[in-house]
This record gives C-alpha cells, structure tokens and sequence, in this order.
C-alpha cells in the first residue's frame, strides 16, 4: 500500500472514532446527564465516561495530525493553504487545534478546577454549557467534514 494511501485511511479512520464519539457525548451522553435527577451522579458518570473517552479521543486526535500533516507532506501540499477555495484544510486544522485545547489543556487542568468550586449540586449550571460548547464544536466539526469531502473530490462553494 502506498504510503500517502495508508495516511488517508488512518486520518479517516481516526476521524469517525474521535468525531463520532463526539457526536455520541454531544447528542446523547450530555443530554441524558443534564436530566438527571441526582446531581452528584450525573458528576460521577460523566467522570466515568470522559475518562475512557479522553483516552480514545488524545489518541486520535494524536493519529489524526500525524497522518494528516504526512499527506500534506507527502502530496507537497502545503501551498494549498494559500489557496482560499481550500479553506475546509483551514477548517480542519481550526477544529483540530480547538480539540487539542480541550482535550489536553481544558479537560485535564482546567474543567477539574471549575468543578470542584462549584458543589455537586452546580450540574444544572455546567452541564448546559458543556453541552453547547459540545454543540458548537460538534456542528464545526460537521462543516468541515462537507467541506473536505467536497473539496477533495473538486467540488468549491
């Protein structure tokens, strides 16, 4: 297999699971907990979730720049980004790197911190807001995905 093949077939790969598990977290896993009737369980699942999906998603998201700036390396394709009709390359390094926050800075040091100053019962207050920075991320993520499948297959708004 040619290497610039087996770079698109992880990045793709990469790509389902880590936006795919967003999806899941943002359509169904946030909803369900900002229902929930005990605060300090729906605390205690997420922690249970997010740790196993933080794990997955660090490791894709991982793969996903290693193979996606090795076929930008490979196809010598760098000078695209200076071409405005390939702003869905733009678009994804803008959700890879907003990701990169979450997962590696915000998740880690800082959403601990603003859990613990607010007592179990804060999940009506947080839940919410993690739900539509979820919801942005998700639906940018989205956006971009229509970009690139169009945009590879030569198709430009």
């Amino acid at each position: 297999m040619d290497l610039e093949i087996f770079a698109r077939v992880v990045h793709v790969v990469c790509v389902v699971f880590w936006i795919g598990g967003v999806a899941m977290v943002t359509t169904v896993m946030i909803p369900v907990l900002k229902n929930m009737d005990t605060n300090s369980e729906a605390f205690k699942l997420f922690h249970t979730f997010e740790k196993k999906f933080a794990i997955q998603a660090r490791f894709t998201t991982f793969l996903t720049a290693c193979s996606g700036f090795g076929m930008l390396e490979i196809a010598n394709g760098w000078s695209r980004f200076l071409d405005l009709s390939s702003w869905w390359l733009h678009g994804m390094v803008l959700i890879w790197i907003l990701f990169t926050i979450m997962l590696f800075i915000i998740e880690p040091f800082v959403l601990p911190k603003m859990i613990a100053k607010i007592s179990p019962t804060g999940s009506k207050r947080i839940f919410p807001v993690m739900h539509l920075v979820h919801v942005l991320l998700l639906a940018g993520s989205v956006v971009t995905i229509v970009g690139v499948v169009a945009g590879s297959h030569g198709w430009s708004f």
